[in-house]
């Protein structure tokens, strides 16, 4: 039988979803008996013209993780489109826009005023910036467009899949792979994970109790059984697809969203402000009313919390530009 062939390619992200790939460990020998790697630029010598090179629809599959961020990421997406008969949104950053995605804050302008001019420990009084285009006697060099905000995959070209997390576990990347081996792959568009919240997969004790309090991880040490959230943590596990295993509340941290939205909600961040708002009350019932704004007060950094992961997918996609 012939071999399948996959790509992977890395765009706007930090790396570890390429990483994540090895994280199956000794089944990463089963796999290669079904495929072979023909694109992978972090670990082999790949070349525009090759991939130019490679007929539409040589992939079988293509794992593009990372988010788009500038113009060679975008045209390397829409090539890929059409070099692979499958395409996967690998991770939190090609699904939703990831950890980068929370530069959608601030604009182009803003961001090269700040890393170029305004760090504490920037010294170009020059005011030097990047540009596209330079000419030396040597010749002229060209980068990549930085471009205005960061965007999910499916913002840019059509995606088949999504494998969810940051970064995927190993358990559904193989689960991935297996299904496509055997052409049992759910219908196009599906996120290839489990249909449950990350609080499904929770074994710590829920008491549905209220706080009165929104504490952070540095403040103290969580007691190691009981929910999170019901201690004050901010715990993204109620509105956050599972098939993780609840891996971080496993380590007493709570969960941070990597997963995106649980099935059916519109958006992960305002589920999770309508969660949070059903816990949010007087921790003792003989108290007197608290002030709802005081508690709201407490919580650092709102959109970096509700929408880590998914700010370009959401629906407020980026701070407004004036």
């Amino acid at each position: 039988m012939e071999k399948l062939k996959f790509g992977f390619y890395w765009a706007a992200s930090c790396g570890g979803c390429e990483i994540a790939v090895l994280d199956v460990d000794e089944k990463i020998l089963e796999i290669l008996k079904i495929a072979d790697v023909v694109f992978w630029p972090v670990a082999m010598d790949v070349k525009y013209r090759d991939v130019e090179a490679m007929a539409d629809g040589y992939m079988d599959v293509c794992f593009f993780n990372g988010g788009i961020r500038n113009s060679e990421q975008e045209h390397l997406a829409k090539l890929l489109r059409k070099k692979a008969k499958y395409m996967v949104a690998f991770g939190a950053c090609a699904q939703l826009g990831g950890v980068p995605g929370l530069a959608n804050l601030s604009n182009r302008k803003d961001i090269f005023e700040r890393v170029y001019h305004t760090t504490e420990s920037t010294d170009n009084k020059a005011g030097t910036e990047p540009q596209v285009k330079h000419t030396l006697p040597e010749g002229s060099s060209e980068i990549p467009v930085f471009q205005e905000s960061v965007r999910p995959l499916d913002q840019v070209i059509p995606v088949d899949y999504y494998l969810p997390g940051c970064p995927p576990p190993p358990k559904l990347i193989f689960n991935a792979i297996d299904a496509i081996a055997k052409g049992q792959l759910p219908p196009k568009g599906s996120i290839l994970a489990p249909e449950l919240a990350v609080c499904d997969e929770c074994p710590r004790k829920k008491e549905e109790k209220k706080v009165a309090h929104i504490k952070r991880i540095i403040d103290f040490t969580p007691e190691p059984e009981k929910c999170l959230l019901e201690q004050g943590l901010v715990c993204m596990g109620p509105a956050t697809r599972g098939g993780c295993d609840a891996k971080c509340l496993g380590a007493n941290m709570p969960c941070t969203g990597c997963g995106g939205a649980c099935p059916g909600a519109i958006e992960q961040g305002s589920a999770m402000i309508s969660a949070l708002s059903t816990v949010l009350g007087l921790a003792d019932e003989k108290a007197e009313e608290y002030d709802v704004d005081a508690v709201v007060a407490q919580l650092k950094d709102p959109v970096g919390t509700f929408y880590k992961y998914a700010l370009p997918a959401s629906i407020i996609g980026r701070r407004v530009k004036k």
